[in-house]
């Protein structure tokens, strides 16, 4: 096994068990490991430091899995499941996050279930290697009928990977598959967005239909980049709710209205808005529209740094309009799932919207992502779902 070297210094945040080494931080390299090997990290002195894979081909050359001096196998990998399967045992509905990346301590790798399926995200060259062996083992553990991939996403290319799809173990899931959260809702995990759905809101949904519940006097919900309606379902549940769904794609749309239907719901107390979501915002603003309960929750904004500043002027944009829409005493659950943004400048950005629209609002609560998505103390990068609940004068 090949080790690599550390420049002094730079073995700090190993220490601190950060999972990432970046190109800057080796002093040399004692071998010659190919792209996805396992290496030894040690310090300029040759102590041990931490055990992980490499790929000079990424800016993140090393990426830790263990601080022990261990053997990284399959004995391993069997354990560290094990401690990711148990950690969601407490979790009530059949959809939900079983590995996540870092923050499980297995980085590159994502799963997400959804019924009797896991879909699985290989981010990095070694879980690329690895796939097929980590799937059989993962439907070994956990019983399910299948595991198929969706390994589309762009943070392929900085590992030197293509776009993978397809399954790599049992059966293939079907189109649809319906998943419990105190709600019926259908997941195309083919199609949808990350690996079907977002999971990650989970909990922010159900959290707007216990608000709804026990305040019957919000009836009117605006639901924008509404994807597939989750929240306005959840929403819809109170018989008192009208909702009105906006998204720029009239297929999600379509889905949203399945849901609808799933849940017996009547479609008549929901609407279905295919437009800019942004030009949909002011001109609802210039009209003077008011609504009880508003939720924004675009797609990510800023995939890199370079893409921070004007992405914030598009979140102040949207939660300006939203602030005008909201009636006094209602709710704004306002979100963004910019890594690249963080809690403290979101709050900024709001607060700026806030300010611009001469209301008034208190948070209510702090939101991110579900319990089933932990955030590792040590990698705190993997906090990026933010939200705030206010409400709003």
């Amino acid at each position: 096994m090949s080790d690599i070297i550390l420049h002094k210094g730079r073995e700090k945040s190993v220490f601190r068990r950060h999972p990432w080494i970046f190109s800057g931080g080796i002093a040399r390299v004692n071998g010659n490991p190919q792209g996805g090997d396992m290496v030894t990290v040690r310090a300029d002195n040759g102590g041990f430091l931490a055990r992980g894979y490499w790929n000079a081909r990424s800016q993140i050359q090393v990426r830790i899995l263990t601080w022990e001096d261990e053997p990284i196998d399959m004995v391993w990998w069997r354990k560290m499941f094990m401690r990711a399967i148990d950690g969601r045992k407490h979790i009530t509905s059949n959809a939900y996050r079983l590995i996540n990346a870092e923050s499980d301590f297995l980085a590159g790798l994502i799963v997400d279930k959804y019924g009797d399926w896991l879909v699985l995200q290989a981010l990095t060259l070694a879980i690329d290697i690895l796939k097929k062996d980590l799937a059989h083992l993962l439907m070994e553990l956990t019983g399910a009928r299948g595991v198929y991939e969706r390994s589309d996403v762009d943070v392929r290319g900085k590992e030197g990977l293509k776009p993978s799809m397809g399954v790599l173990a049992g059966e293939a899931p079907p189109k649809r598959i319906i998943i419990d959260e105190g709600v019926q809702l259908a997941v195309d995990v083919y199609g949808g967005h990350k690996t079907g759905t977002y999971l990650d809101q989970r909990q922010n949904r159900m959290l707007v239909g216990e608000l709804i519940r026990t305040q019957p006097h919000l009836t009117d919900v605006l639901n924008v980049f509404s994807y597939t309606g989750g929240f306005s379902v959840h929403a819809l549940q109170h018989p008192q709710v009208h909702a009105v769904n906006i998204d720029a794609s009239a297929d999600v749309l379509a889905n949203a209205r399945e849901n609808m239907r799933l849940n017996g719901l009547d479609e008549s107390r929901a609407e279905y808005i295919q437009a800019d979501v942004f030009d949909d915002l002011r001109t609802r603003m210039i009209a003077n529209e008011l609504y009880d309960v508003v939720i924004l929750d675009p797609p990510k904004f800023a995939h890199a740094q370079a893409q921070v500043e004007k992405a914030a002027r598009g979140y102040k944009d949207i939660n300006l309009n939203a602030f005008k829409l909201v009636k006094s005493g209602g709710y704004l659950f306002t979100f963004s799932c910019s890594g690249a943004i963080n809690a403290d400048l979101f709050q900024k950005i709001v607060f700026g919207a806030l300010e611009d629209s001469r209301r008034e609002a208190q948070v209510i609560r702090v939101l991110g992502a579900s319990d089933d998505h932990p955030v590792a103390l040590s990698f705190p990068e993997g906090a990026y779902l933010k939200g705030l609940m206010l409400r709003v004068y």
